[in-house]
């Protein structure tokens, strides 16, 4: 009779997020999961390949949290800057992590579509990919800054992407 299983690819998942945002990801190991989620290490290797599928996994649910995000925000560019940036100070790691090339394309091309749409509406369809981009670096920008603390001369940070979100907005429209 073969052996029960005591975990699933979705609690290995949802570990390793949490394990990720505690430890950062060199903490993200196979054996920091496994603790976890109650398991010998080698038993993981039944549900994922190896630490680098495990990254991949964690990166895509990432992703895939953050495309669920974006949806649910609404379809302009202000509701959907709040909501990315509500995201990354909630999933610091992980939101780096969506940067590496552990992050699997469809998933990026999932979580881009309600930027799209919204670059849509201001742009018109054919420089929507354009805009979204310009968007998509300034926000990402800021908020890679802002996580890493960088922002130290003073001065309010809500108030200063509230001004660049306002400013990529009329440049748009203009």
């Amino acid at each position: 009779m073969p052996t029960p299983e005591r975990t699933s690819y979705a609690e290995i998942v949802a570990a390793g997020r949490e394990i990720l945002e505690q430890s950062g990801p060199a903490g993200l190991t196979m054996q920091a999961v496994a603790t976890r989620v109650g398991v010998r290490a080698p038993s993981l290797y039944k549900r994922v390949r190896d630490r680098d599928a495990l990254l991949a996994a964690v990166t895509e649910a990432v992703v895939d949290d953050l495309a669920v995000r974006l949806d649910a925000s609404g379809d302009d560019l202000s509701g959907l800057a709040a909501a990315y940036r509500e995201y990354a100070q909630e999933n610091p790691e992980g939101f780096r992590l969506m940067f590496t090339a552990a992050a699997p394309l469809a998933s990026l091309d999932r979580a881009a579509r309600p930027v799209l749409r919204a670059a849509a509406e201001l742009v018109g369809e054919d420089a929507a990919l354009d805009a979204a981009r310009l968007f998509t670096a300034w926000a990402t920008g800021f908020l890679q800054m802002e996580l890493a603390g960088a922002f130290r001369l003073g001065g309010d940070v809500d108030r200063a992407f509230a001004y660049g979100l306002e400013r990529i907005i009329a440049g748009l429209q203009a």
